[in-house]
């Protein structure tokens, strides 16, 4: 049996399945406030339904890194670059106080062309040390490829300051483009104090419930991986709701569907995009505060607008505003709300109809409008709103990489045709959007849970891109920073690639991967080095991964 469980930011929802069966489904209110109270209220419905039957494993996704960055609750940190020549580290705006660069470099080739500058070193440590801040960041242009600088500052700030917690760069990612490897790593450590909490928090939970179940967690690429694993790179859950939804989908339609994904909740709307069955990835990595991180994702937007959303007239004008303070009026909330308008419109039956309606006559009577044309302008203005986050996504969409071989290969210019409706609002909202925007309205059995569904059935995954320059005998891993000489000689593409499999499948046993599926080679390349009449040396370039997608048993029993 397996257990799928979603905290979204207003409902936490849950599901236990049995082979191709959904035997229980859960959706409860979250309160942040007592996080894991509403992990119980969701879980142990489960449990008693599961009467002691083994749990093969739990897997969870969770907007706590969403919203701890989206508040501003996260730790200070400190940033100490070393960009080396040609980049103006003035350029990029972290928001850091504190940032401090060093002189030092390393060229692309991982050669050290500049030393450290001790003086300056010393100096970066009396700043830390007044400063008060005690968590620092460490990131040098070319890290990944010679992490002997990093290394260095973080060895002589350790040395120099008691209890100071150093993370480096070449730790976090080992993929190119300096400002996003810097971001990354600066969210990574802000955020990773409170997610080994929340990690310590449900570890309890589970202890205390006699769970022995592996835990996993719903990565922002819709891949999982173990809780435990993911606590040193907390960023990488974030938009995990998203990956969510887009799972369940997955999960829930016929296998190589083309469809846009809506998951409209209490507090916002998710939008994700599916083509031949595969969902779109940001081929930049996921935005985070108008920054691009190294953390891979699918390409989706958070639109702030959902079912409890507060309504309000000023200035003779109805207002959707981008929060919400408690549930819709008709269920007992101190606001009117879009739910309160599909209430009276007769597009959904939960909450008190009568309070519905003194929601809308507060709403009309600002408006001087009826209690029915209130809800009916309500409904209006909220698809507007939504098709217009849509019609700007496809914008973005259509940059992406996939999304233009997609369209090649249909040989003409086509958008998705299927709208697929997920979450509480969308058997009420998506037939208003589809006639909107002329599109097919799809909402698949069990769409109120989907989000459970999808983080239930992720398979786990794992993607290695690895850098060989056989001349300098070495390679570098981007994903994890990870820098060898290379084991054994590699005479062609074919040994880079065997070895690359080979240590896909050991990285993944480390981390607690166990699966049947075979790894994939995404991409390889090969580049020889000539200098005179004679080759020198090769750089070649491997990408292997376990793919990512739902659960083959799942698959191949329907659909």
């Amino acid at each position: 049996m397996l257990i799928g469980l979603d905290v979204g930011g207003t409902y936490t929802d849950a599901v236990l399945l049995e082979g191709r069966e959904i035997i229980k489904k859960v959706k409860t209110p979250t309160d942040y406030e007592k996080l894991l109270n509403s992990l119980l209220a969701a879980l142990d419905p489960l449990l008693e339904e599961a009467k002691g039957r083994a749990i093969e494993r739990i897997v969870l996704s969770t907007t706590l890194i969403t919203n701890l960055i989206a508040t501003r609750r996260i730790e200070p940190v400190a940033l100490v670059l070393i960009p080396g020549p040609g980049l103006n580290p003035d350029t990029f705006d972290y928001q850091v106080p504190l940032t401090i660069s060093l002189s030092g470099a390393i060229d692309y080739r991982g050669r050290e062309i500049e030393p450290l500058n001790e003086q300056e070193l010393k100096e970066c440590m009396e700043k830390i040390k007044d400063s008060g801040v005690r968590r620092i960041a460490v990131v040098g242009k070319f890290s990944q490829r010679n992490n002997k600088h990093e290394q260095k500052v973080a060895t002589y700030l350790q040395e120099h300051i008691p209890d100071l917690e150093v993370i480096m760069g070449h730790q976090v990612t080992g993929r190119l483009n300096y400002p996003r490897r810097v971001y990354t790593t600066l969210l990574t450590l802000a955020t990773q104090r409170r997610f080994r909490e929340f990690y310590s928090e449900v570890q309890e939970l589970l202890h205390r419930r006699g769970i022995k179940a592996p835990l996993y967690i719903l990565k922002a690429d819709g891949g999982t991986l173990p809780l435990e694993q993911s606590a040193a790179k907390p960023v990488e859950t974030i938009f995990s709701g998203p990956a969510a939804s887009t799972m369940g989908v997955l999960a829930l339609t016929p296998r190589k569907q083309t469809s846009v994904v809506i998951d409209i909740g209490g507090t916002t709307t998710d939008l994700a995009l599916i083509l031949t069955g595969t969902p779109l990835l940001a081929s930049k990595g996921a935005r985070i505060d108008d920054q691009l991180t190294h953390v891979r994702a699918f390409a989706t937007k958070s639109v702030a607008v959902g079912g409890d959303s507060c309504l309000r007239v000023r200035n003779g004008s109805l207002e959707i505003l981008p929060y919400r303070e408690g549930p819709a009026y008709c269920l007992g909330g101190p606001q009117p709300t879009p739910t309160d308008a599909m209430r009276v419109a007769g597009l959904t039956d939960i909450g008190d109809k009568d309070k519905a309606i003194d929601a809308m006559k507060i709403l009309g009577k600002d408006l001087g409008l009826s209690v029915n044309r209130t809800a009916e302008l309500t409904l209006k203005m909220m698809v507007r709103r939504i098709t217009a986050e849509i019609n700007s996504m496809f914008l973005a969409w259509e940059q992406e990489p996939a999304y233009r071989i997609w369209e090649l290969r249909q040989k003409r210019k086509v958008r998705p045709q299927n709208l697929v409706g997920i979450g509480a609002a969308s058997p009420a909202l998506i037939p208003l959007l589809s006639k909107e925007m002329d599109c097919r309205p799809v909402i698949p059995q069990h769409a109120e849970v989907a989000n459970a569904i999808g983080a239930a059935l992720a398979r786990v995954n794992l993607r290695l891109t690895f850098h060989f320059d056989t001349e300098r005998n070495f390679y570098f891993i981007e994903e994890n920073g990870v820098q060898e000489r290379i084991p054994e000689p590699l005479h062609s593409l074919q040994d880079a690639e065997k070895f690359a499999l080979g240590r896909l499948k050991e990285e993944g046993k480390k981390l607690g991967i166990i699966t049947d599926d075979e790894p994939e080679i995404i991409y390889s390349e090969l580049f020889n080095m000539v200098r005179g009449w004679r080759t020198t040396g090769r750089l070649i370039d491997v990408c292997v991964q376990f793919p990512t997608g739902v659960l083959v048993e799942w698959e191949e029993g329907g659909n």
